[in-house]
């Protein structure tokens, strides 16, 4: 599964105020692609959200976390690991990533994993497809398609066990930071 082949449909109104389907298809904006790398479905601004006009929401910049008051909505895609790569050269590949989606400063502490980072957010995050592990700073949680996340502003990081790409998707909403 690649990320620009997930669908997603939005709904909105015609000129007569009837319900139609304005966006039929891939995510608005990507980071990544391929195996590994997030899909932006839908952003708002604030509450409560604007359902008016017809424009993509997530047809603009992606930035891991939502703006101040927003939510956003995201696949994401891990790769299995690469027993090949070393830690530093993951510690690149994350760096990378995060300033990509403007969050070099939600890694305060990778100590633990490359991977690790916090969010003034609250997450929703469901593992659609895949093994996966959520390693937190004293824990380690294994995961099974379905199992969902209730991921509170804490440190942590996902690391794929399998040997083909992992599907999650994520509501992330603006919190107050710790």
């Amino acid at each position: 599964m690649e990320l620009e082949k997930l669908r997603r449909v939005v709904t909105g109104h015609d000129a007569e105020g009837k319900s139609i389907v304005v966006i039929d298809g891939p995510p608005g904006s990507f980071v990544g692609s391929g195996a590994a790398g997030l899909g932006q479905i839908w952003v708002t601004d604030g509450a409560p959200a604007d359902n008016s006009g017809s424009r993509d929401a997530a047809d603009r910049p992606m930035r891991l976390e939502p703006p101040a008051g927003g939510t956003s909505v995201l696949f994401f895609m891990l790769a299995p690991e690469d027993r090949n790569v070393t830690r530093e050269q993951l510690e690149e590949q994350q760096a990378a990533t995060f300033k990509a989606l403007d969050a070099e400063h939600c890694r305060p502490d990778t100590s633990r994993h490359p991977g690790m980072h916090r969010t003034r957010t609250v997450d929703y995050v469901i593992l659609l497809e895949g093994d996966v592990t959520l390693i937190l700073e004293k824990q380690e949680v294994r995961l099974k398609p379905f199992d969902v996340v209730v991921q509170r502003g804490t440190n942590h990081a996902w690391k794929n066990n399998g040997n083909k790409p992992a599907l999650l998707m994520g509501v992330l909403i603006d919190a107050k930071p710790l």
